[in-house]
């Protein structure tokens, strides 16, 4: 029973870690996850994320309900209260349990002599709640995100702003990808059927399945045969445009955690591909999922601003640069992005996107492929840079993907399709 108690202790714990010591929760939540049951585990994750994606608001209640803030060593005790909070607003979970168990945290963290006030604060909301949401329903906080990516929103797209808010406040949908050396989308769609599993296809990407509800992976027919992979569709669109061939010597930088080098040997398992990534400890998931779907790589651990010290003199037909970036496009994923980011990021990841465009850019034939993808919506980071480097670049010839002007094709997350990404096709002629 100890466990189910401190299960509200331990996700104030980790959200005090990504919030206070800017820790990303995909890091620090398995690791808590590993101390629970299988059972506890999907909770502690709900409890995680929903704090994250809600955080303005519940620092808003805390704000109204506590004539000062819990600071220093008190401070996850601050934490433990939203938790309570998320609870009694978000979940099931009946109200006199989540105030029980989340006053009981506190003897999780040694701090049994706050339980009388988690208490208070925590039935003083119930009693308020209503009046209390209403005022917060006209706060600047409702938009759950922090005023600096707002803003650049609000200027980069004034007529959606709104809709793309909306859209990373909620729950991602789940999208899968059919490997198509086992079956075609139809027939596996077909084998989810038969598990009483509802899939929708994408109407561009040709791998891409949408599962109405989602389910866990034990449940989808073929998981641990590599039949399929969990992937966004727009994660997808990126080898969709790099149409690999077999046969082709393929770059797959900033390869980690290897969704997209497994994609590329599915649409053509007799490409040579070497997949880099400057991440050592992300690269062990690249040779994870090459594993797991029975295939092999060149996997290098590298700078992209430095090829000549991973590649030598090699050149490549084709190179997926898939750049660091803001991630602005994957919040729905990734809450934690909207408060580990910062606004002075912005200019400093494009001039690091620049410098690796600008080094692997020789690494490519005459006549090669590049695909320069992000998973960002700032316009600094993707067609802004992608126009500056064709403005540099006569040899570099865009294609399929928006105008010399408007260089790109900028996908927005959106509840039924994939998260925001961007993609722009060079040539080199």
């Amino acid at each position: 029973m100890k466990k189910t108690l401190n299960l509200r202790s331990m996700a104030a714990q980790t959200i005090e870690q990504v919030v206070e010591q800017g820790q990303s929760l995909s890091n620090v939540l398995p690791a808590m996850q590993q101390k629970v049951s299988d059972k506890d585990r999907a909770l502690l994750q709900e409890l995680c994320f929903g704090v994250l994606r809600t955080l303005p608001q519940l620092e808003w209640l805390i704000g109204k309900l506590m004539s000062r803030p819990m600071t220093g060593k008190q401070r996850t005790i601050h934490y433990l209260i939203m938790v309570g909070f998320y609870q009694l607003l978000y979940t099931r979970i009946p109200a006199h349990a989540a105030l029980a168990e989340t006053v009981e945290g506190a003897v999780a963290i040694k701090k049994q002599s706050l339980k009388g006030l988690i208490n208070g604060v925590l039935r003083q909301f119930q009693r308020q709640q209503e009046e209390l949401m209403a005022e917060a329903a006209k706060h600047e906080s409702r938009s759950l995100h922090p005023s600096w990516l707002l803003q650049r929103l609000k200027k980069a797209y004034p007529g959606q702003w709104q809709s793309i808010v909306d859209a990373n406040n909620q729950r991602p949908p789940m999208w899968l990808r059919v490997n198509r050396q086992h079956h075609t989308r139809e027939e596996w769609m077909a084998l989810l059927a038969e598990n009483g599993l509802e899939g929708h296809a994408h109407p561009q990407y040709r791998d891409a399945v949408r599962l109405e509800t989602p389910a866990p992976v034990h449940a989808l027919p073929g998981f641990e045969d590599g039949w399929v992979t969990v992937q966004d569709a727009s994660a997808q669109g990126c080898v969709h445009l790099l149409d690999p061939q077999d046969g082709d010597a393929i770059l797959d930088l900033c390869a980690a955690p290897g969704g997209k080098t497994t994609h590329i040997l599915e649409a053509a398992p007799k490409a040579r591909v070497m997949a880099v990534d400057i991440d050592e400890q992300r690269l062990k998931r690249v040779h994870e999922n090459l594993q797991r779907l029975g295939m092999s790589a060149e996997v290098k651990s590298g700078d992209g601003r430095f090829p000549e010290q991973w590649c030598a003199n090699q050149q490549f037909d084709r190179i997926l640069l898939d750049a660091p970036c803001s991630a602005t496009g994957v919040i729905r994923r990734h809450p934690d992005i909207k408060w580990l980011r910062r606004d002075r990021d912005i200019p400093e990841l494009a001039a690091l996107q620049k410098e690796i465009l600008e080094a692997i850019w020789p690494k490519l034939k005459s006549g090669g492929t590049l695909v320069y993808a992000t998973c960002s919506i700032l316009p600094e980071e993707n067609y802004l840079q992608v126009a500056a480097f064709l403005a540099q670049h006569p040899e570099a010839k865009l294609v399929e993907t928006g105008t010399p002007e408007i260089p790109g094709i900028q996908n927005l997350p959106s509840p039924e399709d994939g998260d925001g990404f961007f993609y722009a096709k060079l040539i080199k002629s």
